[in-house]
């Protein structure tokens, strides 16, 4: 140190020792680089503070020049000016050459000229927020070559001092910009000290520019700003003055003498009262999560990593702030055992018992943002104090506020601006409306402020939202009606409005307004949420007296569940008319029916499922997160989250009780095969069919690594390890040899690659311990190779279980799953499942499902002995695998199911499907239904009000069911081989069954007894249908022919001519003595019978394809035609020719039906399209349907099967993979029915038009009266 230096400062010391306290000084120092932590520690150690400063002068004393400037910037920091000024007279001289990089990345000249002007040294503990610091640098440059303003704003603790004094250190900015120096000063909220800063200020440059003169000091701030202006403009025309923490624009004024000032505040909107250009920089965002962690770990001298599990909850408590990080990290250097202590008092909102350990200007975090409200005008505090129960990271528009203020909305826009420029609220201007929230911080502290008012606070909100809308809901589909819709709930549950809350949330009307707009999930998560309210007390209503709360939100709750997925479409559906398929005991069920009897006197059409109390829905949640294939799903690890992808690409993360999105991430260019959860939850993994490997942050959805493209074919599947001792991913793909991979997440390349199969593999799972990994291969065997080593520990030929014939095909092991306990490992092959002893190799129980379908997936339960299957033929089967017995059948899905997985406790079960949905299922409440599906060939008949129908069920039992609830009448004995199609008779009361090796039988009503069994067709019989005398039998087969039989002598007439299977036929109506029958086939052709003697009257050959459909119109003088080769038909029953064709539709015609007054013709497409046609000249008259496809990219659901008319022809039914009604006249759809199943091939509609029936895909009985 200079000998100068050195006697200054031992002249000084009684001073210095007197004053300073030497813990905040350190910091700064250790900061520069000129103490170290051992030198710090017996600083320290000293028990008083005059002993600590009197310890830190000997150290100093034994350093060198940079050690005196430091001090010296230490104590301009820390607000010791009048200490600094003793020891400005010594400051070392630093050569203007010199430029040797400082610690702080400037140089020795930067590093002078910024002492000098008392710039504040870096805090102890610094990390660079680049982007802001570039955007100030930018802005620093534009004042280059004449005056002006740079506003650097932002609100309390978010870095702006901190900011503006590392923009400065910079040596080509100094240099280019301002070499005639860089002058601070801290302004502050008291103005009553700004002459004095002044004087200060100009002391230091009259002291710069000649030591020796002595100055008077300016008596006023009048004077005060002209001696300045002339220091800057004549002596230092180009350097900039840094004011920093301005509050007020008189403060500017005095300043505003022509100069270059970088100026740091809470209001934007000072720099409006001064002259010249203006330039600003908006400090918005706080730290990120790493960055908040890497200051923590500077501040306790550790690894980010090695932080305490505590700290990433104080970082998120922290919110970004990197005041409350910093103030925070302080503390714990000197208490480091206190983590736990304080994210309890962040946690608390405890901001009084967070108090400084630096100089920051306020004593606790609640001053500082105190100080920040107490300047605005009473009323405006008011106001402000309104904003307490805004939400967490919501935004709301200006109009939501004007509601809540009762004002204009112009008084609440200029307000909203008053609190923006004083950085009292932040504004999003990527938005019109612009929207307006607050930081965390701020919001913790206004609920702290006024925790005994909250309940109070959020009563206005709710009575002014009932004052503006009174009885009307917003419906606008705007953010003013988003926000109230998404909010209203959350406000009337904090205020404690019970009553609203249960008219609200209980009212099938607020249930269709909210999920229009927002979707279903926010509704489940608002049942889920407020349950607790809800149940409180017991729901009083008409029709619902004494029912209890719990159950009737469960209703509502269930309701919104199963049909989450048909929420989601557009157009939005007729909730009135979902709801009526629930319960009848449900109060959804009783409002939804009040409501279509009221809508049903004006006009429209509604549908009650008469018969849906014999079923029991075994879903819990039906979702559908992505448009195209699910191909897998898997829930966190505490069972909260679900995260899916597929087909479209992306990677979806939601909520598990109510399926609300939390994220959804583009995750690839290509379909997504599989995604998996980290232990802690915190990260998700991705692989996909262009051989990508991303592990993703599961909250916020960034990309986290892209591992190194090690594979040549598609990555099939990818895993974590199950607990966090030692994180790994596991992945496999369909590559012959270098397929199983393990990596660790801090390097970019695989750890270790398991040798041992020779072929594709499609699945690899940790063992619950973790030591071991499992692999199921297209060679045929299910492997387990040691994590540790990547060594092959065991191997398992499951081929070896086929036969011959299976293994020449091929043997691939889909999958493998660990017991609970880790003892036994199953793998699904085929149409199989193997349990094997984990220990021995050996085969403990083997499962065999349907021959006909492959087993996808399978996964042992956590918590127990199920295991759940996933099959081909979209079901999913539950298993005891101990005692090798079939638990459950869970129904639901439309397609393949993909893969299933139970929850962590095993309270839960997953599963999707190619359908593109996911369900999930209580794994308590699923059970062996005692439902049995039914197939979807069946016949019906309406007999005074009754219904009789018979079918055949999946057991292939032959089943006539009764009555609008669908009672069994009787139930026959399985058949030999599998029903096809069923007819029945009125009179006599006998069905018939036609069977795929060509046998038909005739039984008795109600007996069952088995009347007739009548031989002769040699394939499938396609159709069966008695003349309306029952005396005779005609049936149709895929051998081409038709018999007519006298099926109770077994007489038989046998039609042949058709070269294809005949599907269908129909029987003309004929006024003479011989009946005649129409039959159509895939050969193109009608063919016209004479029933009495077999001849065929007519062969009409007018179709390119096989012929779909055919009907006949009431009058009997025409019949239509509709084809695969795209057209439609019309031809005479009188000339046999061609009348009419019709053409227009893009893919098969497969439906068609004429109207009861012959006028129009109904077709049908597989496309889901129905055209109307005018019989009179084959002008199309209507398309239905145009332009609106679903989900399942139809109109329609899939095929348009089956077309019926109202008698008086004005309304039109319809079926596909749904059941639709149509205003004729306008082509309009009148009411949609959506069944559980699809892909329904008819309906039995009753003469006057009031009942309809039909059969899904899953064998569910529908049984439909027009609500009256």
């Amino acid at each position: 140190m200079e000998e100068r230096a050195r006697s200054l400062l031992l002249r000084s010391r009684s001073s210095l020792e007197a004053d300073i306290k030497a813990n905040y000084l350190m910091d700064h120092m250790i900061s520069d680089g000129v103490l170290t932590a051992d030198e710090e520690e017996r600083v320290r150690n000293k028990s008083t503070r005059k002993e600590q400063a009197a310890a830190l002068l000997e150290v100093l004393l034994r350093k060198d020049n940079r050690a005196y400037i430091s001090f010296y910037n230490a104590l301009v920091r820390e607000s010791y000016g009048d200490l600094a000024s003793l020891l400005h007279p010594a400051l070392p001289q630093v050569s203007p050459e010199g430029e040797k990089s400082f610690s702080d990345g400037g140089t020795a000249l930067v590093q002078m000229m910024l002492s000098e002007g008392g710039v504040p040294q870096r805090p102890v503990v610094f990390v660079s927020r680049p982007s802001l610091l570039n955007q100030v640098r930018a802005k620093l440059y534009l004042l280059q070559t004449r005056p002006g303003w740079v506003t650097v704003y932002g609100m309390a603790g978010s870095g702006k001092s901190v900011l503006a004094a590392e923009a400065v250190r910079d040596h080509a900015l100094i240099t280019e910009c301002f070499p005639d120096g860089v002058q601070w000063v801290s302004v502050g909220q008291e103005r009553s000290d700004l002459l004095g800063r002044m004087q200060s200020l100009c002391f230091r440059l009259e002291q710069s520019q000649s030591p020796e003169t002595c100055h008077r000091p300016p008596c006023s701030l009048e004077e005060a700003k002209e001696r300045l202006r002339f220091l800057m403009l004549r002596r230092y025309p180009r350097s900039l003055l840094i004011l920093d923490d301005v509050w007020d624009s008189s403060v500017l004024k005095t300043f505003d003498i022509q100069c270059r000032v970088l100026l740091t505040t809470r209001d934007r909107s000072l720099a409006d009262s001064v002259n010249g250009k203006r330039h600003e920089v908006a400090v918005e965002s706080g730290l990120g999560e790493d960055k908040a962690l890497e200051v923590l770990a500077l501040f306790v001298s550790m690894k980010p990593q090695r932080l305490p599990e505590q700290a990433r909850s104080i970082v998120k408590e922290c919110k970004g702030s990197p005041l409350v990080v910093s103030l925070i990290g302080a503390l714990l250097r000197e208490f480091p055992d206190r983590w736990d202590y304080y994210l309890r008092q962040l946690q608390r909102k405890q901001f009084k018992r967070i108090r400084k350990s630096s100089s920051y200007d306020y004593e606790a975090l609640d001053q500082a943002m105190d100080a920040s409200i107490q300047v605005l005008a009473e009323d405006h505090r008011q106001l402000y104090s309104d904003l307490t129960v805004l939400e967490k990271d919501v935004k709301v528009p200006a109009k939501v506020l004007s509601v809540l203020w009762d004002l204009e909305l112009e008084e609440v826009e200029d307000v909203l601006q008053e609190f923006v420029n004083k950085s009292l609220l932040f504004r999003d201007c990527n938005q019109r409306p612009y929207l307006y929230y607050l930081h965390d911080l701020q919001l913790d502290f206004l609920s702290e402020l006024n925790r005994t008012r909250l309940a109070e606070l959020h009563t206005k909100v709710v009575r002014q939202y009932q004052k503006y809308y009174k009885t009307e809901s917003p419906v606008s589909g705007d953010v003013e009606s988003l926000y109230w819709l998404r909010f209203l709930t959350y406000h009337m549950a904090k205020a404690g409005l019970s009553k609203e809350l249960y008219s609200l949330m209980f009212s099938l009307n607020w249930v269709r307004t909210k999920a229009q707009l927002m979707g279903p999930a926010h509704l489940i998560n608002d049942y889920v949420e407020y349950a607790a309210k809800l149940d409180e007390e017991l729901y009083h209503s008409v029709g619902a007296v004494g029912v209890v709360n719990g159950e009737v939100r469960g209703q509502f709750q269930e309701f919104l569940s199963l049909n989450g997925h048909q929420l989601e479409q557009r157009p939005f559906p007729d909730v009135v008319q979902l709801a009526l398929s629930q319960p009848d005991s449900s109060e959804v069920y009783r409002q939804a029916r009040m409501q279509a009897q009221h809508r049903t006197q004006k006009g429209a059409l509604y549908l009650d499922w008469v018969n849906k109390n014999s079923l029991e829905s075994l879903s819990r949640l039906v979702l559908q997160p992505h448009q195209g294939v699910v191909y897998f799903a898997c829930f966190s690890h505490d069972g909260s989250k679900i995260a899916s992808c597929g087909e479209s690409k992306t990677l979806r993360v939601f909520k598990s009780s109510s399926g609300e999105k939390l994220l959804e991430i583009q995750a690839d260019d290509e379909e997504v095969l599989c995604c998996a959860f980290s232990p802690d939850g915190r990260l998700i993994a991705t692989c996909s069919s262009n051989r990508k490997i991303k592990v993703w942050n599961a909250e916020r959805g960034t990309l986290m690594r892209a591992f190194d493209e090690e594979y040549d074919e598609q990555i099939n599947h990818c895993q974590f390890t199950n607990t966090r001792h030692r994180l790994l991913l596991a992945t496999c793909s369909n590559d012959k040899f270098m397929n199983t991979k393990l990596w660790n997440l801090n390097k970019p390349s695989s750890q270790n690659t398991m040798f041992g199969h020779t072929d594709a593999v499609h699945h690899c799972c940790f063992s619950p311990d973790d030591e071991y990994l499992a692999t199921s291969s297209s060679d045929g065997t299910l492997k387990m190779f040691e994590v540790t080593s990547a060594n092959e520990w065991k191997s398992i030929a499951v081929s070896d279980h086929f036969s011959e014939t299976d293994q020449e095909t091929g043997v691939m092991v889909t999958c493998s799953t660990w017991s609970a306990d880790g003892t036994r490992i199953i793998c699904a092959a085929k149409n199989a499942v193997f349990v094997f002893d984990v220990a021995s190799a050996d085969l403990v129980c083997e499962i065999r499902t349907s021959r006909l379908s492959t087993v996808q997936f399978c996964h042992a339960c956590p918590s127990s002995q199920l295991l759940a299957i996933a099959l081909s033929h979209y079901a999913v089967e539950l298993w005891d695998f101990e005692s090798n017995k079939k638990i459950a059948d869970c129904s639901g899905h439309l397609s393949w199911v993909r893969c299933v997985q139970f929850s962590p406790d095993g309270s839960q079960l997953l599963s999707c499907s190619d359908d593109q949905t996911i369900r999930l299922w209580e794994t308590k409440k699923v059970h062996t239904s005692s439902a049995v599906s039914l197939k979807r060939d069946s016949d019906a008949l309406f007999t005074n009000g009754d219904i009789t129908m018979v079918t055949a069920d999946k057991r292939n039992c032959l089943q006539v069911l009764s009555g609008h609830t669908g009672s069994v009448v009787f139930e026959s004995e399985k058949q030999e081989s599998r029903i096809h199609c069923t007819c029945i008779c009125r009179q006599p009361a006998v069905v018939a069954l036609g069977r795929k090796d060509g046998v038909v039988k005739v039984l008795e009503v109600p007996s069952g007894e088995t009347l007739a069994t009548l031989s002769g067709h040699t394939k499938t019989v396609f159709h069966c249908q008695f003349t309306e005398d029952g005396q005779q039998l005609i049936t149709s087969s895929e051998d081409t022919t038709i018999r007519v039989w006298k099926w109770q002598t077994g007489e038989c007439l046998v039609l042949k001519g058709h070269t294809e299977s005949v599907r269908r036929f129909s029987l003309l109506p004929s006024s003479s003595s011989s009946p005649a029958l129409l039959s159509w086939s895939f050969d193109g052709t009608v063919k016209v019978w004479n029933m009495d003697t077999g001849e065929k009257q007519q062969d009409i050959t007018g179709h390119h394809g096989a012929i779909l459909a055919c009907d006949v119109s009431p009058d009997g003088r025409r019949f239509a035609t509709t084809s695969a080769d795209m057209t439609a038909k019309v031809w005479s029953c009188e000339s046999w020719e061609l009348v009419l064709t019709l053409n227009g539709h893009k893919e098969c015609v497969r439906s068609c039906r004429f109207s009861g007054d012959n006028r129009r013709l109904a077709t049908g497409d597989d496309n889901g399209e129905i055209r109307l046609w005018n019989m009179l000249d084959g002008s199309l008259l209507k398309v239905c349907c145009r332009g609106n496809k679903d989900a399942m990219d139809s109109q329609h659901g899939g095929w348009v099967t089956d077309l019926h008319f109202s008698p008086d022809s004005k309304v039109l039914v319809s079926t596909g993979g749904y059941i639709k009604w149509w205003n004729v006249e306008k082509g309009e759809a009148l009411q949609t029915f959506y069944t559980t199943g699809a892909n329904l091939k008819r309906v039995h509609v009753s003469p006057d038009f009031t009942t309809f029936v039909t059969i899904d895909n899953i064998g569910i009985l529908y049984i439909l009266k027009k609500v009256e």
